[in-house]
């Protein structure tokens, strides 16, 4: 039997029981812990009998090794959030890594390959701020995404990067992920909250994404468009770069000089037509030197929450945002969809994956454009 993935699934069964590789050996009588070494790595086949052994001496069954919609010792996640327990987030991070390993699965199966090169930015945890910055309006040029990068921006992701983007129904408190794996890379993105932090959400994980080798992110950060450490906060200026270009935040001035009043009605309404926050756009003001730090201080929470609309404060502290985009992305759905088409996965299975009603997968199909599933 091939060891992958199963060798990564055993290194992580180890590591969960806090064994040593050695100990791991003596479970399976080897000599000495190379064998184990070999097996985790992928370069020596686990044999059958060797897998039954796994199953009787430890609370799993084969499905943890043979099912290719489980991400087990494979990806690593980076997630956003404010006040999420660690043991939330992991029952979370199980569940969003189904969806991950199933695009993953399925995706060569139906004619949509994983990118063959990986792009990434010449950046270095001690890379300045301006480095960053300047990374973000020089991505967005490149790209040509236009003077509203928020709109085109989930696009580039996909189309050009090869990465994917997922809106998803997260937990409270949850934001946003970046998943690195070996061959794929993706964005998740909770879709209730306002296109303003979902934009900015996406722009930082953007920045992670082709970051990691040089600067991996923590596995758990708080949500914040400042402060974090070094690296958060280079994902910040960045992301607020891209989204937020100075030629077009200085076309849309002047700043500074205006009262309170008429300074907090310019950021909403600059704000809603680049599609971000006017906190976040307070904060880009504030590094473009177009505000000071005191004045963007000073400025009333409660005047720039949901671009000075009224809104409707959720039981999570969150604010209730504008109809959502559909969940997962087009991309996701049309191999999803494919492979029910093809026989590659049944339709009752698509359901329980995606969480939904058997007849909500088709509603989910035809929220992205596409026709309502026909088993065969």
């Amino acid at each position: 039997m091939p060891t992958s993935p199963i060798g990564a699934r055993i290194k992580a069964l180890r590591e969960q029981h806090k064994l040593t590789q050695q100990d791991l050996a003596r479970v399976f009588g080897f000599n000495d812990r190379q064998t184990v070494s070999a097996i985790e790595s992928g370069t020596r086949r686990l044999k059958a009998e060797e897998l039954l052994l796994v199953v009787e001496k430890f609370p799993v069954s084969l499905d943890y090794f043979t099912d290719p919609f489980l991400l087990v010792g494979e990806g690593k996640f980076s997630w956003r959030h404010s006040g999420v327990t660690d043991e939330e987030l992991c029952e979370y991070e199980q569940r969003a890594g189904r969806w991950i390993a199933a695009y993953r699965h399925l995706a060569p199966q139906v004619g949509v390959e994983s990118p063959l090169l990986r792009r990434s930015l010449p950046l270095r945890p001690r890379s300045s701020y301006e480095a960053a910055m300047a990374a973000g309006e020089r991505f967005r040029a490149e790209f040509e995404i236009g003077p509203v990068p928020a709109e085109g921006l989930a696009r580039v992701m996909e189309e050009e990067l090869g990465i994917l983007v997922l809106m998803v129904d997260a937990e409270p408190g949850i934001s946003g992920a970046a998943c690195r794996l070996p061959e794929l890379d993706a964005a998740l993105i909770a879709r209730a909250e306002v296109a303003g932090r979902r934009h900015f959400d996406l722009a930082h994980e953007l920045f992670h994404l082709l970051t990691w080798p040089a600067m991996p992110p923590e596995h758990s950060e708080r949500a914040t468009t400042t402060g974090g450490n070094r690296v958060e906060q280079l994902a910040n200026n960045f992301a607020g770069a891209l989204l937020m270009p100075a030629e077009v935040i200085r076309r849309r001035g002047p700043w500074s000089g205006l009262d309170e009043s008429n300074l907090v009605a310019r950021l909403n309404r600059v704000a809603d037509e680049l599609q971000v926050t006017s906190s976040a756009l307070s904060w880009r003001l504030v590094a473009l030197k177009q505000l000071s730090k005191s004045a963007g201080a000073s400025l009333p929470e409660a005047a720039l929450r949901n671009n000075g609309r009224p809104s409707v404060e959720m039981k999570n502290g969150g604010i209730q945002a504008e109809k959502p985009p559909p969940r997962f992305s087009r991309r996701f759905a049309e191999v999803m969809a494919l492979a029910v088409d093809k026989g590659f996965i049944s339709l009752r299975r698509t359901a329980t994956l995606l969480e939904c009603p058997v007849e909500g997968v088709g509603d989910l199909f035809a929220e992205h454009g596409l026709n309502r599933p026909v088993e065969r």
